[in-house]
């Protein structure tokens, strides 16, 4: 399981990326190939990972966090492609409420994913070119059926927590339901059980964008060296806005013009906002495959936990042992309240141990990613009773 760390000043390749990551990887041939939802069958397949903290001797200590749509394993470190620190530090590391310090954090980039997990900007070893449309469909579930193996390969059996925002909440949720024997304690942010109509218009619109380019290229831009930069970009900026809230977009920008005394009576830039969605759609281009973005996407739409369970989501978590505390935000409108009280309910019919809150923000969606002092308190105090109960 290699490491590669390139100098602090240089930045990878995002297509070396999706192959050879800067990160630990962990390969499975046919022997442990990976069965799909759809039917598919992968039998040679790689996923990428990092780890901060050390695993104790009982191996009881490990947290499992599971990343959202558009983030990757480097939660905690430097992104190899953007040089930027890793997308939750401000919850991870020495002294956080994930305090490296006492526990040994994975994160994995998830199944069709474009940092080094098996995807479509992966190479198919039976053509020797990137997969594009060629990959299988995945689901959240295959994406934390990957984990497990990969968890497996480190030798854990037990997880003390597995932890995550939105999607990677979604994952949070799959691996209480399909390992609820491996789960001791699990922390869903900001999530729901399945994805609304709502939001998968959203992600319909974002996948019509980047096939609307003609750069796309039916998804084989990577064979004939091109990119979908535009389609790209504008699905980036759509999703952004669903990220946010009114009151945190009026209060960072409200109708400011953007390096200027007076509109320009153009199609410029002529709002900070306007400035703002852009800049956002260009740096996300430059570290995100357009193919990943139609299928992880796509696994967030298929995602319904009740489903799979007679239509009743208490099912899903029958008999389970596993401490959850559950998280929403006020001003969250992605994922509302009422998704997590949904989840609550669920719990509750299962007769599981759990824990609600409904954190006050005006930052919307987001919240779970940034500087919320009550997020860290409930988190602490959450990770904190479960690591007594677990003797840790």
């Amino acid at each position: 399981m290699p490491n590669r760390t390139p100098p602090a000043d240089a930045l990878a390749d995002p297509l070396v990326e999706a192959n050879r990551p800067t990160s630990l990887l962990a390969s499975f041939g046919p022997d442990r190939a990976l069965r799909l939802d759809s039917g598919a069958v992968l039998d040679h397949w790689q996923i990428a990972y990092q780890t901060y903290g050390t695993l104790n001797e009982a191996r009881s200590n490990a947290v499992l966090v599971c990343h959202a749509l558009t983030g990757d394993q480097h939660v905690a470190s430097r992104n190899p492609i953007t040089g930027k620190g890793g997308w939750w530090t401000s919850m991870i590391g020495p002294g956080k409420p994930i305090d490296t310090e006492r526990f040994f954090v994975i994160c994995a980039n998830v199944l069709g994913g474009c940092m080094g997990t098996t995807g479509p900007a992966s190479t198919n070893p039976e053509t020797g070119k990137p997969w594009g449309l060629g990959f299988p469909m995945v689901t959240i579930r295959d994406m934390v059926r990957a984990q497990a193996r990969l968890v497996d390969a480190l030798g854990i059996e037990t997880l003390f927590c597995v932890a995550g925002g939105s999607m990677g909440g979604m994952q949070v949720l799959q691996w209480a339901a399909s390992y609820p024997q491996r789960v001791f304690s699990a922390l869903p942010l900001a999530t729901a059980a399945k994805h609304s109509a709502q939001n998968i218009a959203f992600h319909e619109v974002g996948r019509q964008a980047v096939m609307a380019d003609p750069d796309w290229r039916g998804g084989r831009y990577l064979e004939e060296g091109t990119r979908p930069a535009k389609g790209l970009s504008v699905a980036r900026m759509g999703a952004h806005i669903t990220y946010l809230s009114e009151p945190a977009l009026h209060r960072k920008f409200g109708r400011r013009l953007q390096e200027r005394a007076a509109p320009t009576f153009s199609f410029d830039a002529d709002f900070q906002v306007e400035s703002y969605l852009r800049h956002q759609g260009v740096s996300f281009v430059e570290r995100f495959d357009a193919n990943s973005y139609l299928y992880v996407t796509r696994a967030m739409d298929y995602f319904d936990l009740a489903a799979d369970h007679d239509g009743v989501l208490a099912k899903a978590f029958a008999g389970t042992r596993t401490r959850f505390c559950v998280a929403s935000f006020s001003t969250d409108w992605l994922f509302p309240t009422s998704d997590s009280r949904a989840i609550v309910h669920a719990l509750n019919a299962a007769g599981a141990s759990v824990s609600f809150v409904e954190l006050e923000s005006d930052k919307g969606h987001d919240a779970f990613l940034l500087e919320e002092p009550n997020l860290f308190a409930t988190t602490r105090g959450f990770i904190d009773a479960a690591a007594r109960a677990r003797g840790l």
